[in-house]
């Protein structure tokens, strides 16, 4: 088919469009920025826009199907072209959902540690010689590309909340329609899509719909306001409830998994929410088949997904990690977990304001004390950010406020941001970043490995 993807520089638009041209299908794309890898990864394909921007000449009758990414707004010109030709225009959720209908459909929700536990369960099957399709929000050591298409029977879905596409403003995933489902926890979050908590909720309840009656629901149970959801009356009947995974800490700091006759594995992540995760998708793994020796076994490997607590560089005085930490719950735990891990260190934390909630003054009283455990605390938001979201302008003071740490450190220059990095002691400290953006361009990586 010839295929044209509109916002084609998407994390999961970009890994779609690869998917596609990997099928042998024509495929041509569009969007007014690309940032790297996506930038990257599309050159390297030919899948790459010669100019960055909208261009309603790409978009003609001899197009099969126009996939939509929720980036392009309602007045997207070739958006608005494509319906006036009548074309086949579908949302990237509603495109692979019809993909992977008649498949075992594993679908990943909640407020965070989505990627990680789905992650997990890709690396699992894969590590088992299972075949699978799936649809990962990062890049996981050991896989191509963050979407698959095939002819498998099974397909693992990173579930997100988030709106469809401008077209369509129903959550992304209730469009999955799942066997197995997963919901991490529940911390409000998408303020510009769900204003109130309510609406945030109600999606989550409209996606605990979509599971068949014999389906299977496992839910984190520590999390009230799932607990008061799944006290409603639904469908589903087996529901499996799921806490931290069996382990002991060593003395150096290493975290050790201990099955049911006491055999120890040793794993590579860590953190009670990672512990959590890693339940979750250990329910899903043992309903898809495989033993409980089989799944641990693999669990030794996993090394965690692109930017979920990724160890950038360590050495006996000094680690660095890398983290998405889109949301307040998501910060708090990412950073409670480094704490824990290195009680001796200094815990520098740098975190970015990026998504749309986390830039919008009435929504950032929800970071209240989110960062206390952290040494040194600093916040950076970006100027060009709030242009490209149409936002206003936030102040230091707002920050500082909402944050309710007198000590945190406000940059809203890169400059500035590094000028006070590069002025602290990097002996015995762990340096973490924590974005769902990419700190206006910094390569945060080489920055830190120059710290060892």
């Amino acid at each position: 088919m010839k295929i044209h993807l509109i916002a084609i520089g998407g994390a999961v638009m970009h890994n779609l469009a690869i998917a596609l041209h990997n099928l042998g299908h024509e495929v041509t794309g569009s969007d007014d920025e690309i940032n790297s890898p996506s930038k990257e990864r599309l050159l390297a394909r030919g899948l790459l826009p010669e100019k960055f921007g909208w261009f309603p000449e790409k978009i003609s009758l001899d197009l099969d199907l126009v996939i939509l990414g929720m980036h392009a707004r309602l007045d997207n010109p070739e958006l608005n072209k494509a319906i006036e030709l009548g074309l086949n225009v579908q949302s990237f959720p509603e495109y692979i959902g019809k993909c992977y209908a008649g498949k075992t459909r594993v679908a990943i929700a909640g407020s965070h540690g989505k990627t990680t536990t789905t992650s997990m369960i890709a690396h699992i099957l894969k590590a088992n010689g299972r075949k699978f399709d799936y649809l990962i929000g990062s890049n996981i050591e050991g896989f191509d590309t963050m979407v698959s298409i095939s002819d498998a029977p099974i397909a693992i879905l990173e579930a997100d909340e988030y709106l469809t596409s401008p077209l369509d403003r129903r959550s992304k995933f209730l469009h999955y329609h799942p066997d197995i489902a997963i919901i991490t926890g529940i911390a409000w979050d998408h303020i510009n899509v769900f204003p109130t908590f309510d609406d945030y909720l109600d999606t989550f309840r409209e996606f605990i719909k979509t599971i068949p009656d014999k389906g299977h629901l496992i839910y984190y149970k520590n999390d009230q306001n799932l607990a008061n959801m799944l006290a409603e009356p639904y469908d589903v009947t087996d529901r499996v409830a799921y806490a931290e995974f069996p382990h002991h800490i060593l003395p150096n700091g290493d975290l050790v998994l201990s099955d049911t006759s006491g055999k120890e594995y040793p794993i590579q992540f860590f953190g009670k929410h990672n512990l959590e995760n890693f339940q979750a998708a250990f329910h899903v793994c043992r309903l898809l088949g495989l033993s409980e020796g089989a799944i641990l076994q693999a669990a030794t490997s996993f090394a965690g997904a692109g930017k979920r607590m990724e160890l950038i560089c360590r050495n006996e005085h000094f680690a660095a990690y890398l983290d998405f930490a889109h949301a307040p719950s998501k910060l708090k735990s990412t950073i409670d977990a480094v704490s824990a891990r290195f009680l001796d260190f200094t815990k520098i934390a740098i975190y970015e304001l990026h998504t749309f909630s986390s830039l919008n003054v009435d929504f950032l009283k929800e970071y209240k004390n989110t960062m206390k455990n952290a040494d040194v605390k600093i916040v950076y938001y970006s100027k060009h950010t709030l242009e490209m979201k149409k936002m206003n302008m936030i102040e230091p003071e707002d920050v500082i406020k909402a944050f309710n740490e007198e000590d945190v450190h406000i940059f809203s220059e890169k400059e500035e941001l590094m000028h006070f990095i590069n002025q602290q002691k990097m002996y015995n400290t762990v340096l973490l970043w924590m974005s769902s953006g990419n700190f206006d361009g910094l390569d945060v990586k080489n920055i830190s490995k120059s710290f060892v």
